[in-house]
């Protein structure tokens, strides 16, 4: 290997160097490349589609190096979404090096991608990550050897500790600036599949050149010996057989038709024998802490209460952690921060409406909203942290069994469980999906799962009349919605969507102790769109609220307001529920738009009431409970809100599936079941004589 000097001689700063970080799921890829760019890190989408997109650019001994973290994928034959987006960037973008993450405690599996990797001609630098847990088990992994079989670096990596991250960025500046003489090995297939190739190789160069300059000959080669649909596609033609000589129709006989087996597993093979080649495993066998964990947790009777007892620990941690901090800014944004900022217009003597669009409609609206910031962040943090020690995905098995009971499985609920974030890239997930009628029936559903943006509504209330149990109050909301999703799925499966039961095959990952700088990175990444909500279109919302409330000009009741008159049409559909006043129905009305506008809508109709007073700025508890809201009242606008879906949703299901009938269909019998679940239990309290 050159020294970082002469490795500064001779690549140019201002050449950019392009990586492209690639890897099976649950490989710590995202980790790695967290642990490589840290607050550099852009996060956006794939042109075209929502799958997450991550770029960062550093430096390091003097070379621009750009990051670009492809999606993680098993394979580069485009079944998924994931998969083609990989494999377009790496044919059509061309990066100078490939940096595959390899799980080095699962090294054959990872490895059938590397085969693939390779085919493509590009340099590639192995990263052997998550190399302490296969030292821990025992594992010696010999990495001149497999350097030497693969014609490319290998470096062990620890990416939550930060380990080899140096040498990794050395090896990948080193290939990229020696491209030429760091090609990796060609991997041998077998006699009669490398004659194939050959020959194919051989045609596409004679009868057309300009496929040979476009794409990777080999892998051109070995694309059409499998026949590959969207290379067909590409290049116009049905079939291969204008490619097709003596040695393909040879290989046919011998092996038949299905080349795209045979050369799935003559990749395999490779893998495997590379595998044998530079593992050394301990002799004696031991069961797996991992193991031993899933004996419980998978258990057919004890998995289900594991999990919702896992979720009832995060919402018990997370108002337990957060609630000091959230008191403390219900404090200074309704007190000293609104007191302040009437007091500066005062002084520039800014006009009364101008003073109260800023105190009641700017600070009471965004100011109600921000109040659960440290909430938001709570519940990322804990749910973040389950997603990376590896049991969301064992949640997804364990719900396997439910999903059938719908006539789906557990890759469904994997949608269903990113609901609990937010219900637009929930629906966007279920393009993972095989079965169209599965995407339909999965992304219905969707909106049963209660997103992020409805837990400032559940805390408000919740925290207002049920303040000492109020963890276990949101955790029977979140159950709530399960079942409701579960007894949905069973009539729509049972009238709509009917077919046979698919059958679900998903990998579960080690249980890891996640790292404490990436789980802090990726709550940041979750959370951080909550803020920008709150500065983007709420602000917006409060803004328009307030004008909504002032007008026209003159009005001395709120309730003969343009917002007043509109929440009093709508307040006699609600009054069987319990809440049949304007405040309420306005509330509800801007909740549309989003669920967090439902809270600042709140504090602009509200906390002026009590200035008028001229009484001290009241919590958010006692400022609810001091207008007489009653308690099955708030318990049935929370319940409302469970269930009624956004605009941006319906967009979600009109780009997803092409039109609006899906969505219309999620959006009336969503409210319809949200009026009648709230109308049994008003009603059912009332009988049994519980508030009013």
């Amino acid at each position: 290997m050159k020294t970082a000097a002469a490795l500064k001689e001779v690549i140019t700063p201002q050449k950019v160097l392009t990586v492209a970080v690639a890897g099976n799921p649950n490989a710590g890829k995202s980790t790695l490349i967290n642990a490589l760019a840290g607050t550099r890190l852009q996060v956006g989408n794939w042109p075209g589609v929502t799958v997450e997109k991550k770029e960062a650019v550093l430096e390091y001994q003097g070379q621009k190096i750009r990051l670009v973290d492809l999606p993680g994928t098993y394979s580069l034959s485009p079944y998924s979404e994931e998969e083609r987006i990989a494999r377009d960037y790496l044919l059509y973008d061309t990066p100078d090096v490939i940096v595959d993450v390899i799980d080095a405690t699962n090294l054959e599996r990872n490895l059938y991608l590397t085969m693939q990797l390779l085919e493509l001609g590009i340099p590639v630098v192995a990263a052997l990550n998550i190399y302490d847990e296969a030292e821990n088990k025992g594992y010696r992994i010999e990495t001149r050897t497999m350097e030497e079989m693969l014609g490319a670096k290998v470096i062990p990596t620890v990416a939550t500790r930060k380990r080899g991250l140096d040498d990794l960025l050395a090896a990948v500046v080193e290939a990229g600036e020696d491209a030429a003489l760091r090609r990796p090995r060609k991997m041998s297939y077998g006699e009669d599949l490398e004659a194939a190739a050959t020959e194919v190789e051989n045609r596409v160069h004679q009868l057309f050149p300009h496929l040979a300059a476009r794409y990777p000959s080999r892998w051109l080669a070995l694309k059409l010996l499998e026949s590959d649909r969207q290379v067909l596609e590409e290049i116009n033609l049905g079939d291969a057989r204008p490619f097709e000589g003596a040695a393909v129709r040879h290989l046919q006989q011998a092996h038949g038709e299905d080349l795209e087996s045979l050369l799935a597993d003559a990749r395999y093979a490779q893998a495997a024998g590379l595998t044998r080649e530079v593992l050394r495993k301990p002799a004696a066998a031991r069961v797996e802490m991992t193991e031993k964990i899933d004996r419980v947790v998978l258990h057919r009777f004890l998995g289900i209460p594991i999990f919702l007892a896992a979720m009832w620990l995060v919402f018990k941690l997370t108002f337990d952690v957060s609630s000091p901090f959230a008191d403390w800014l219900d404090k200074m944004i309704n007190g000293p921060g609104k007191r302040w900022i009437g007091a500066l217009l005062g002084l520039i003597q800014a006009p009364d409406w101008l003073v109260s669009l800023a105190t009641d409609g700017v600070v009471a609206g965004t100011g109600f909203v921000l109040v659960f910031v440290p909430v938001i962040f709570a519940m990322m943090f804990f749910i973040t942290f389950l997603e990376a020690s590896g049991y969301m995905a064992r949640a997804a098995f364990v719900m396997d069994r439910a999903m059938h009971a719908m006539g789906l499985h557990g890759k469904s609920f994997i949608p269903m469980l990113l609901g609990f974030g937010c219900n637009v890239p929930a629906i966007y997930a279920t393009r993972t999906l095989e079965n169209p009628q599965d995407k339909v029936l999965t992304a219905l559903l969707v909106p049963l799962m209660s997103c992020g943006a409805r837990l400032p509504v559940y805390v408000l209330f919740v925290g207002a009349f049920f303040a000492a149990h109020s963890g276990t109050v949101i955790w029977s909301l979140y159950v709530l919605g399960i079942v409701l999703a579960v007894l949905v799925g069973i009539l729509f499966k049972r009238t709509l969507f009917r077919g046979e039961y698919p059958l679900f095959i998903m990998e579960l990952p080690p249980y890891r102790l996640p790292g404490m700088r990436s789980l802090l990175i990726h709550t940041w990444e979750k959370g951080k769109h909550f803020l920008i909500k709150a500065g983007t279109y709420i602000l917006a919302v409060s803004v328009l609220t307030w004008f909504l409330l002032n007008l026209p000009w003159g009005v001395e009741h709120k309730q003969d307001s343009y917002l007043g008159q509109a929440g009093a049409v709508m307040a006699p559909v609600l009054k069987p529920l319990g809440f049949g006043n304007w405040e309420a129905a306005a509330a509800l009305i801007t909740g549309v738009i989003a669920k967090e506008i439902v809270v600042g809508t709140m504090g602009e109709i509200y906390l002026p009431k009590k200035e008028e007073k001229k009484e001290e700025a009241p919590t958010l508890g006692e400022d609810l409970k001091e207008i007489g809201v009653s308690f099955l009242g708030a318990s049935k606008e929370a319940a409302l809100n469970v269930f009624s879906s956004l605009m941006v949703v319906a967009v979600a299901f009109r780009h997803e599936f092409g039109s609006w009938k899906w969505f219309g269909l999620a959006f009336a019998y969503g409210t319809a079941l949200a009026w009648v679940v709230s109308f049994i239990i008003y009603q059912g309290g009332k009988l049994l004589g519980w508030g009013g």
